[in-house]
């Protein structure tokens, strides 16, 4: 959409990134490419976050996948709701926008900013696009030039091409609900053991879904069979050893729900963040319990080993 509109002319006054944190390392390699094709064609690339405030006695997190780990759940997605969209990628690009100061004079003059939406004629875009079809808004007026085009997936990967640039992967978190399981089989072994993880940590939790997949897929009318626990096809086909999976199911959890309480009642100035455990976790390769020592996670106070039979649960890393 943003090439075919820039090298056609029309007027783009900058574009968003919206960064959950937790998206596939290919999209944070492609940024930069693209932010210096759109910059040398004088449209400027904010990356906007959305910023967590209230951490309660929880270590502060600062992405998708560390707020899931805090509070043991998993995306909204997951249940049949849209929420994690709303708090990550549509609420911190509305509230850059409310501080841009060419927005706010088009307001005060009772005009409306165009809002770019990159929805195609393919037909998940176009499921999207009727559920979004006849709302407004007060504030944006909505364009969806790739509808205006015609253009399907095929005629945007050949745009792409077009104008020099490697065509990008699709933009979604590496444990996103709405991931198809032949794209777990192109996940670094690291990820795929945060999505380990990130399901054992929640499973206590819930009732009504088996992971992240929510419930199984039987494979009907040509769909691919699947679980719907990520973890069991993991397990399945061979992506991380299955001892290897039962280690961290078993073991994960808990030294993360330890760990937690143990920097409970840290000052919040100097309370670790969660992803120094996330950086613990992939160091040891989600093996907690058997390493000798545990790395400094305090910020600053000494952190007695798991295996110190002096360490009490509470202060144990």
């Amino acid at each position: 959409m943003l090439i075919e509109l820039v090298e056609r002319g029309e007027r783009v006054d900058v574009a968003l990134f919206a960064d959950t944190g937790s998206e596939r390392p290919q999209t944070y390699q492609y940024l930069p490419i693209f932010k210096q094709w759109l910059e040398e064609r004088g449209v400027p690339l904010i990356v906007v976050k959305y910023q967590p405030k209230n951490y309660k006695n929880f270590p502060p997190y600062r992405t998708l996948e560390e707020n899931c780990l805090t509070n043991g759940t998993l995306p909204s997605k997951t249940f049949g709701y849209g929420s994690c969209s709303q708090k990550w990628k549509i609420q911190p690009q509305d509230q850059w926008a409310d501080n841009w100061e060419p927005a706010r004079r088009c307001w005060a003059a009772g005009g409306k900013v165009i809002k770019l939406i990159g929805y195609d004629c393919s037909p998940a875009d176009q499921k999207r696009y009727r559920e979004r079809e006849g709302f407004t808004d007060n504030k944006y007026e909505y364009r969806y030039p790739l509808r205006e085009l015609g253009w399907r997936r095929e005629d945007c990967i050949q745009r792409i091409r077009k104008a020099g640039l490697p065509v990008p992967i699709k933009s979604a978190c590496f444990f996103c609900p709405v991931t198809k399981a032949h794209e777990l089989h192109d996940l670094e072994k690291p990820l795929l053991r945060r999505i380990v993880l990130m399901e054992a940590r929640a499973k206590p939790r819930l009732k009504a879904v088996d992971g992240l997949w929510r419930t199984p897929v039987k494979g009907c009318r040509g769909a691919t069979p699947r679980p719907g626990s990520m973890t069991e096809y993991i397990i399945d086909k061979g992506l991380l050893p299955e001892d290897e999976v039962r280690m961290i199911v078993e073991l994960a959890p808990e030294h993360l729900m330890s760990w937690q309480a143990s920097v409970a009642n840290i000052d919040i100035s100097e309370r670790p963040e969660m992803r120094r455990w996330i950086e613990f976790f992939d160091m040891t390769s989600g093996d907690l319990m058997r390493t000798g020592s545990t790395p400094n996670l305090y910020a600053g106070m000494e952190v007695p080993s798991a295996a110190n039979e002096d360490a009490t649960p509470a202060a144990a890393a």
